[in-house]
């Protein structure tokens, strides 16, 4: 037997009542030996559970056996189910309802895949590690793409990894009752990004490629620069000049390579430019 599936008596029902329902969504499924729809509804009902081991459990009871129990939920027919949380009846429905049906009646109180995957990337933000919550948080904007706070931490993530012109239209896309704090963050990190693409060195280096558009050594110093100001697109686009023009220009294979592996798993610059300098690779 499953270890999210326990046989629900009176002796544990106060444990499984009042914690296990803390902590988990508590399926109650009610059935009889001699109640072939229940018996059968019962397959069905321990398959769904068991796909979701961390968030429910299901508590079934023997009708026959446990009389006082029936009689404290009011159950008047089988099979009937009753769903729990935190002690207290949320949901049910009577008769059987097949796997797609289940799924939807589950729907609202079942953790969506966006949600699972906003929490993993957190993680890795908590731990600046930009780099893996960018990939979780692509995934997740695809999935929902009007999830506020999703958005918001996929901005973050973006403009971290240097993807400043993405973070900024996510950004745009935040209404004003979201504008929170996290909100304020990622603006504020997105203005210090672009001011660094206006520093003094820069704008110099900007001059001296528009002047000296053929001197490579200038066009790599610019790349470099640029990348430092989280233009990565710009920087990428410099390098990939010089080595369609000639690969084995000094260090510049190596450069561009190392810009596009700082890129985030998931980022669209980075199998774009794969792409284009495998292209002159192979």
């Amino acid at each position: 037997m499953s270890q999210n599936i326990v046989a629900l008596t009176l002796e544990n029902f106060r444990p499984v009542m009042l914690e296990e329902s803390a902590q988990k969504l508590v399926v109650v499924y009610f059935w009889a030996q001699w109640d072939e729809p229940s018996l059968a509804q019962m397959n069905v009902i321990q398959g769904f559970v068991s796909k979701y081991p961390d968030t429910m459990l299901l508590a079934t009871v023997n009708c026959d056996e446990q009389q006082e129990i029936v009689g404290q939920f009011g159950v008047k027919g089988l099979p009937t189910t009753i769903i729990v949380k935190d002690g207290q009846p949320v949901d049910g429905f009577a008769g059987p309802q097949d796997e797609q049906q289940l799924e939807q009646t589950f729907a609202n109180f079942l953790p969506k895949p966006e949600e699972e995957l906003l929490a993993q990337a957190q993680e890795y933000i908590a731990q600046e590690d930009y780099s893996q919550a960018f990939g979780l948080l692509k995934q997740a904007h695809e999935i929902n793409p009007e999830h506020a706070l999703i958005t918001i931490a996929y901005a973050d993530a973006s403009v971290e990894t240097g993807n400043v012109e993405l973070s900024k239209s996510l950004i745009e896309k935040i209404g004003l009752v979201d504008q929170q704090a996290e909100y304020h963050a990622v603006v504020g990190k997105i203005e210090l990004a672009e001011k660094a693409s206006e520093s003094p060195e820069l704008l110099e280096l900007q001059k001296k490629h528009a002047q000296q558009p053929d001197d490579q050594d200038i066009q790599i110093e610019l790349a470099i620069q640029l990348q430092q100001a989280h233009k990565a697109d710009e920087a990428l686009a410099l390098m990939f000049d010089i080595v369609k023009k000639d690969i084995n220009y000094k260090d510049a294979k190596k450069i561009m390579l190392d810009m596009i592996n700082a890129l985030a798993d998931g980022d669209a610059l980075k199998s774009q430019y794969r792409r284009k300098i495998y292209s002159l690779l192979y």
